[in-house]
């Protein structure tokens, strides 16, 4: 009828596993995002995690290796992404990964080298959201961390940034709220065999 009142569709919330980087500082012995923890790549710990957060979309953003990687890591129902200008940094997969969420209201940002943030981290930034608020962010022990949830209106500077500094200088000059997650997730990131196994220990204790 045509009075009838048309309710709007639902806002949507993407998630990006970042995971484009070459690891170099982890060594020889293949692609780190491939490295075995708990009998899982690396990279596959993250995107469960995604898959088991409330958000619609998951984007993996790869690069370096990303055929290989794609081949062998269960992506959970991520989108696959390749991220051409990887070797400028972490600014080019973070672009790329958000111009592919570019119809959502907002963007959850995970790196691929952080097996110990999960669901519930995801889930603890989204209810930090806000009017107020142009991005909400992790915590630990005070430390801004991962995730970072990214509002719609921030997409174009997104889109500006360049070189490997990511996002970093953005949401320092930014509305942006810190949640506290050290109650609910680890933020070691993998960028050694010493971390590889120190995550291990983390995970079968």
């Amino acid at each position: 009828m045509s009075g009838d009142v048309v309710e709007p569709e639902p806002e949507t919330v993407g998630c990006i596993v970042l995971a484009a980087g070459a690891g170099h500082r982890f060594g020889p012995g293949g692609p780190k995002q491939l490295a075995p923890l708990a009998g899982r790549p690396l990279l596959e710990h993250a995107l469960s995690h995604a898959a088991a957060a409330p958000v619609d979309r998951v984007v993996a953003v790869l690069g370096a290796n990303a055929a290989e990687i794609a081949a062998r890591v269960d992506l959970h129902g991520a989108e696959p992404l390749v991220c051409a200008g990887w070797p400028e940094g972490m600014a080019a997969p973070l672009r790329d990964g958000i111009a592919a969420l570019g119809d959502c209201a907002a963007a959850v940002v995970l790196l691929g080298d952080q097996p110990l943030v999960g669901p519930a981290a995801i889930a603890r930034v989204l209810t930090g959201r806000g009017e107020k608020w142009d991005a909400v962010r992790a915590s630990y022990e005070g430390d801004p961390g991962h995730p970072v949830l990214i509002e719609r209106g921030l997409f174009p500077a997104i889109a500006g940034l360049e070189g490997d500094a990511g996002a970093r200088t953005l949401l320092a000059a930014i509305q942006t709220r810190t949640v506290p997650c050290d109650d609910v997730a680890n933020p070691l990131d993998v960028d050694s065999p010493a971390d590889l196994r120190a995550a291990e220990q983390v995970l079968i204790s």
